[in-house]
Formats: structure tokens, sequence, C-alpha cells
């Protein structure tokens, strides 16, 4: 039957995307697609942050900027689910067309410009999710100033305090490259003063189970500059890092008609940067720091690579648009047949292995390239 589903979630690639993008969700919204288990392999389980996972792989902020299908992405399989970004006021986005396939290249442009319904909307959403007696499942909800504000570090604190009882983690999105107010906090200083006043407004608010808050880094920082917000990130005492958001970088691979679009470009171009840059983040922060891979993943090789580079969890958005929902499925089951073939008895037990023994990766590469020496 998932196969029936993917079939179908691919002929919607016949339509415009932005098109075909707000069918899906119609369709997860009202039922429809494959309804897979995410706890089918307890060696995917793990608990981070106080919250229980019972697999990794969960589609990615700006899937579901609304929170408009959060069970119907729970029936795909995910893990968890991360809907938004969100501001506090809604706003419209950015003009049409704003959203391009790059079908050739296993890609898409997006300059979406963070376009949803507004804080207060959304959060009546989740709140109504959270009332309707579904088994507890890790929320997180992605932040993001408006574009015309004139104060976006208000705009965070509005959203920390709206959402903090409502979420498991809050994603504070500093790296999107499609908004007025996107990258205002790549910078040293604010950056550590925004940190400092949400953290403080996260703890103060008293929750018996506050949520953990992550910071979402840009693919396109120099690794120097990186080094610096991490120092910050890691003294500020925030909880989890998202590596990466979209790239405006444009790889001299690309075929794509559309590939000199402005905007952020995602798939499978951007997966050797995103992965390099998880790997050099787990080594900045001695793995102490849990970390969201993103970036490129299309299959269960490509999540098993974030994990041995340190991630904790993965999502995916592009890969689906190609390969269907029940994309979300075929991972799990790939991931813990690498996990066994490895000897790993659980995920935590990969996270990072990269950075431990050779030896496994060089067993991946040769599993992946057979033509590669053997280990």
């Amino acid at each position: 039957m998932t196969g029936l589903y993917d079939i179908g979630a691919i002929a919607l690639t016949l339509l415009p995307p932005e098109r075909g993008h707000q069918a899906a969700l119609w369709g997860l919204s009202h039922g429809l697609g494959p309804s897979e288990r995410a706890d089918r392999h307890p060696s995917l389980a793990q608990t981070l942050w106080g919250r229980s996972f019972t697999n990794p792989v969960a589609i990615s902020a700006g899937f579901d900027k609304n929170a408009v299908a959060i069970s119907g992405a729970r029936r795909l399989g995910a893990g968890f689910a991360e809907v938004g970004g969100i501001t506090p006021r809604a706003q419209p986005g950015n003009p049409r067309p704003r959203l391009f396939r790059l079908t050739a290249d296993r890609a898409a442009i997006n300059r979406l410009g963070f376009n949803n319904h507004g804080a207060e909307a959304i959060a009546r959403r989740i709140a109504d999710y959270r009332a309707g007696g579904e088994d507890p499942w890790p929320l997180g909800v992605n932040l993001a100033a408006n574009s015309d504000s004139s104060d976006p570090a208000n705009d965070f604190e509005q959203l920390v305090d709206t959402f903090a009882p409502l979420a498991d983690f809050l994603t504070i999105d500093i790296s999107c490259p499609n908004s007025a107010n996107g990258l205002v906090f790549l910078s040293p200083g604010p950056l550590e003063d925004l940190l400092g006043r949400l953290t403080a407004l996260r703890d103060g608010k008293g929750l018996a189970s506050p949520p953990a808050l992550l910071v979402k880094i840009a693919p396109d920082i120099e690794d120097e500059a990186l080094d610096v917000l991490l120092d910050i990130i890691v003294a500020a005492g925030i909880d989890g890092i998202t590596v990466c958001n979209t790239t405006t970088a444009r790889p001299d691979t690309l075929v794509s008609p559309d590939r000199t679009q402005r905007g952020g470009l995602s798939g499978k171009p951007l997966f050797a940067r995103s992965t390099e840059m998880l790997h050099h983040v787990y080594q900045v922060t001695g793995g102490k720091v849990p970390l969201i891979g993103v970036g490129g993943i299309s299959d269960g090789a490509d999540a098993y690579a974030k994990i041995r580079a340190g991630a904790s969890l993965v999502q995916l958005y592009t890969a689906l648009v190609y390969e269907g929902p029940g994309l979300v499925a075929r991972i799990q089951n790939e991931l813990a047949a690498l996990l066994a073939a490895d000897g790993f008895a659980t995920l935590q037990d990969a996270v990072g292995s990269e950075h431990r023994s050779s030896q496994v990766s060089t067993k991946i590469t040769h599993r992946m390239n057979p033509k590669a020496p053997p280990p």
C-alpha cells in the first residue's frame, strides 16, 4: 500500500511546486497517506532532553509551517515532528513564484520567506492536537522573526513565551536566507544577547517540563566564524543545534533550468556540505550537545552518515518530493539494518562513531561502494 501512496505523491510533481506542496499537506491532514509504526525497531529508540524518541527520523521544519498535519506526519512513521517557521504575526511571505523543483538534481530552491498564519492561530492548533489524547510524541516548533519587525529579538521572546508550554523543543532559526530578519543574529554580539534573553525567559516560566532550546545554523558560514558562534551557543547552555539550513551557494554540478533562481538550495547537492559541517560541529562541541542533521538525506545510508558524523536526530524534506511519503519508513528499516551490520546495539552507540573508529567508516564506505578496497 505504501508504494501506491508513493506513486500518488510523485504524481503531485505534475502540479506547480507550491500547489503540489499544499495538496500533500491537505492529504496528510485528511488521513491520506501510509500508516506506519514509528516504534518498529527498538534499536532506534533514544531519550533526549527528557523526551522519548522511538526513532530519529522526521520531516524538517518548512514542510508543515502552520501545524495542520501533525497527526499525518506521525502516521508516516516519523519519530517526532517540527512545525514552522512561525512568526509572531501572520505574514504572506515573498511574491510567487517562490518554490522551484530542480528535478534532475534531486533538489529544490525556495524563497518562501516564512509565510505562515502567525503565532496565535498555530498555537491554538498545537493546543488542540495536544488535547486530542494521542500518546506523547516529541513536537518541536521552529521560531522566526517577522520580516518587517523593528525588534526581531522581541519577536523571538514573544514566540518562546507562547510556545514554551506547548512544545518539547523550540528551534531558534537564525539562518534563513529568504527573510529580511533571517540572518541578523549571525553576529556574535546580537546572538549572545538573544540566547541569554531566551534561556532566561524559558527558565523563568516555571514549567514542570520546559522545552529544549535549539539553534539552527546556516551552511554558508566559514569555519572560523562558525567556531565563534558555537562558543556562544555552548556558553549560553543551548540544548541542541540543527545543522543546517538551506544554502545560497550554487554548486557547479547543478543542471536544472531553475538552478539560478534566488533562494535557499536544498536536497541532494547540500548533502556533502551539510554533513561536513555536522562533523565539524560535533568535533568543536565535543559531542556534548545533541545535534539534528539536515540536508540532502534521501535514504538510510545518508541518514546513517549523518548519525556517524554526530547527529542524534535527522530530518528530511526535499527527498519526499521525489521519493514519496513511504521514504520515512524505508529510512527506518535501512537504518536498523545498518546498525545491526556494524554491530551497534542502539542508535546512540553509533552517534559520532566516525570520530571514534575509522574501521566502521571504512566498512560503510565499502558497502556503499563495492569497488572500494575492502576493509
